[in-house]
């Protein structure tokens, strides 16, 4: 069973003893765990002797009339799921513990990368990404860190981050945990009913049927917009709503569709998020276009 701590001092003690010798791992997580965050652990034992688990609900990284509140808080379930994978600590603060003052007089911004995407329409969402990341890296003192893919614009501001601060901690990027029918797991997926699960498998869907169509077409950037029109309505008329469905180069830069010269065997990624009922659901898929 992980041994759980609550204050950053007793965290900080324990963990001392293995910093000369051994690798420890950090995997951030907001709690109400999945197979998708055991995957996570599963990683970082791969790559560490040590793994600290944190979860905390950071209400920081939510904004107004969003699920803070509501957010599933189930420790006690987590705890359970993560002794199954051989987590060694998890790291349960309280609000006050991370943040003695709040709003924080610090900030962390991450620049043009959170004006895309997500950051359009929660525009403070990765702030309060950067702040915690910010505070667990300098509390836990990993040598790795791993993250989900799902999150894809979240891992790339890690990444820029930790480049930017100097960490000396190597980023993973682990896949993305799927359902049988390709629902990428999310903590958020129980907010969909019955008949609402049954209809989510479509952004998977749809985004697999777009990469194919991309990836075959001898000239992708003549064919993005009126593929990204189709795919845009098959989804909604699925009945959920799009706030973003958008194609960029790995590295989250636009696609200049006005330049007619392709790139031969350019990796690019298809992101998007989209409300089903409560739930906002993201997924993305990585693809190469033809040579």
């Amino acid at each position: 069973m992980p041994i759980i701590h609550h204050h950053i001092d007793s965290l900080r003690a324990a963990l001392q003893p293995y910093r000369s010798e051994q690798r420890i791992a950090l995997v951030p997580t907001m709690g109400n765990l999945h197979q998708g965050h055991l995957q996570l652990v599963k990683l970082a034992k791969q790559h560490a002797d040590i793994v600290v688990v944190s979860i905390f609900v950071n209400p920081t990284q939510f904004g107004v009339g969003e699920d803070f509140d509501s957010y599933p808080r189930t420790l006690d379930a987590d705890v359970a799921m993560l002794a199954s994978v051989g987590a060694d600590y998890v790291f349960a603060p309280s609000s006050d513990e991370i943040y003695p003052v709040l709003p924080s007089a610090t900030a962390i911004t991450a620049g043009a990368i959170t004006s895309q995407l997500c950051g359009q329409s929660r525009p403070t969402h990765f702030d309060g990404v950067g702040i915690v990341v910010a505070k667990l890296f300098n509390i836990v003192q990993p040598d790795v860190s791993i993250f989900g893919q799902k999150d894809y614009q979240q891992l790339a501001i890690i990444k820029q981050l930790v480049r930017d601060l100097s960490y000396p901690i190597a980023i993973i990027g682990a896949p993305i945990v799927r359902a049988t029918d390709g629902l990428a797991l999310s903590s958020r997926n129980q907010y969909l009913n019955s008949d609402e699960r049954q209809i989510a498998p479509i952004l998977h869907s749809e985004l697999k049927r777009l990469a194919q169509q991309l990836s075959e077409a001898s000239n992708y950037k003549s064919v993005l917009q009126s593929l990204l029109i189709d795919s845009t309505k098959r989804i909604t008329d699925a009945g959920l709503v799009i706030d973003y469905l958008e194609v960029k180069t790995t590295d989250l830069a636009a696609i200049d569709t006005q330049d007619s010269q392709l790139t031969n065997g350019q990796d690019l990624i298809i992101l998007v998020a989209a409300w089903l009922g409560r739930a906002r659901l993201l997924d993305n898929q990585l693809l190469t276009v033809k040579p």
